[in-house]
């Protein structure tokens, strides 16, 4: 039986089921800080909605519409393309000019693509290069962008701005190893970038592995040259191996260091520098000679690093391309929220009010009504890629951003979901299968100081566990 509340003074439409309230009144939450809509695919109305037109910051489930525009746009199999040229012919292995790296904004490009895509470039028969390496990435208009300016936190690999020539969304993997017998910690970055030196003060202690990473302190040195990375603290050695995933160095000289490394893996020479730049005009752009273009994974891959794992740079680069690729190159940050709406608009959505800014959900600008989220989702559905869409959003209990919820329960494996979670802001949409087999539309949006702090996330679960039961 579905007991609903009166609807709040003010909010014609409300339907808000009894569980559901209780559940903000035990987190303190006042009804006017949420947003709800809930409802089964095919039905008319909702079964459950609050301040459905009401405008929130939808943190992270913001992807949700920009991953579905660019799924409508460009199509499932879309693929973007790193292109190497050279400034003069290769004769005997040797290239006497330089070469052109000619980047399209990858957004899944990882160390081992770019390992194997200069092992195809070695196989062309190039050996030797005695001129420059020119890094090009013109294909974005963008300006320079602190990436410690959301929040105070440059050297999270979460707040890393678009880059056309990305490698690894510029972060490194530093590997914490411990040998619990003789008590020493060792560190491995991965990759292994040339020159990156690491200053080691980790101190092995035993506790908690819960909270491993709280005593852990990370800095870079950028007085140094080239800047140190510095792991201080101490670390539960009983704890095993772990990984902390962190920014360095600049997209320049990460990208610097990695072309010289994997270069030379291959047996390749190179006795010029690794620098930006590009043609200078149309006469020399038309003397480049194309030597490889290497296609990236698909596009219906690469939505599920954006929403799986809520990568942020891959959501802004997928907004971007979506720019580039209805105006043309380069493509720049207004472009790119223009196409979404667009996209969106032809696919039904009211976009009236909503404020997508850079497409991640990492903005304290972005706003969403439920009812929107729930159109983006509904869109989703009735798309004839609907399988690439859904199959794109965590699992509950099994992967992404939901491996640890809802396990071994019996919704595991039975939400298709999207999280966001930013400081008061906790958010969740997507798809759950009932206990009646039927699939159910679910929007939570919650704005208030103590939203992230458990509030949010405890009325989540209230809330897809009532869908769940229905």
């Amino acid at each position: 039986m579905l007991l609903l509340l009166a609807a709040p003074a003010g909010a014609s439409g409300d339907r808000l089921p009894e569980p559901i309230a209780a559940a903000m009144r035990a987190q303190n939450l006042p009804p006017d800080v949420v947003g709800l809509w809930v409802q089964r695919v095919g039905d008319p109305e909702p079964l459950a909605q609050l301040n459905a037109h009401r405008p929130f910051n939808p943190a992270s489930t913001m992807k949700l519409a920009t991953t579905l525009a660019a799924l409508a746009e460009l199509g499932p199999t879309y693929t973007w393309k790193t292109t190497i040229y050279a400034t003069a012919p290769v004769r005997d292995g040797v290239l006497k000019g330089d070469l052109v790296l000619r980047g399209t904004g990858d957004p899944g490009m990882v160390s081992e693509e770019h390992w194997r895509m200069l092992g195809a470039l070695r196989r062309t028969g190039l050996q030797r290069i005695e001129g420059d390496v020119l890094l090009d990435t013109r294909f974005f208009d963008l300006p320079r962008e602190d990436p410690g300016a959301f929040d105070g936190q440059p050297l999270r690999a979460y707040n890393q701005p678009p880059h056309a020539l990305h490698v690894n969304a510029n972060a490194v993997r530093f590997h914490i190893i411990p040998d619990p017998v003789s008590q020493q910690i060792r560190i491995e970055p991965d990759p292994p970038l040339p020159g990156l030196e690491i200053v080691n003060q980790l101190r092995a202690v035993h506790g908690s592995c819960n909270g491993w990473l709280q005593g852990l302190h990370y800095a870079v040195d950028n007085s140094s040259a080239p800047p140190r990375v510095i792991l201080a603290g101490d670390y539960p050695v009983n704890c095993g191996d772990n990984v902390l995933l962190r920014t360095a160095i600049s997209p320049e000289s990460y990208n610097r260091k990695l072309f010289r490394l994997h270069w030379e893996q291959w047996g390749g020479e190179l006795l010029g520098e690794v620098r930006y730049g590009a043609p200078a005009d149309s006469a020399d752009e038309a003397m480049l000679l194309p030597l490889l273009v290497n296609e990236s994974r698909p596009l219906s891959k690469l939505i599920r690093v954006a929403n799986k794992w809520s990568l942020n740079v891959a959501a802004r680069h997928l907004a971007l391309t979506l720019a580039a690729e209805r105006n043309g190159p380069p493509a720049t940050l207004e472009e790119s929220r223009e196409a979404i709406y667009q996209v969106l608009a032809g696919l039904g959505v009211d976009v009236r009010g909503m404020i997508v800014d850079n497409g991640s959900g990492l903005s304290r600008t972005a706003r969403m009504t439920p009812a929107q989220l729930a159109q983006v989702l509904q869109a989703g559905w009735e798309s004839p890629w609907r399988p690439e869409f859904v199959s794109s959003l965590a699992l509950a209990g099994m992967d992404g951003t939901l491996h640890r919820r809802f396990r071994n329960g019996p919704e595991t494996g039975r939400m298709h979901l999207k999280t966001g979670h930013l400081n008061q802001v906790s958010a969740v949409a997507g798809y759950v299968r009932n206990r009646s087999n039927e699939d159910v539309i679910v929007v939570l949006l919650v704005n208030y100081p103590t939203a992230h702090r458990g509030s949010g996330r405890q009325l989540q679960e209230a809330v897809l566990r009532w869908v769940h039961n229905l």
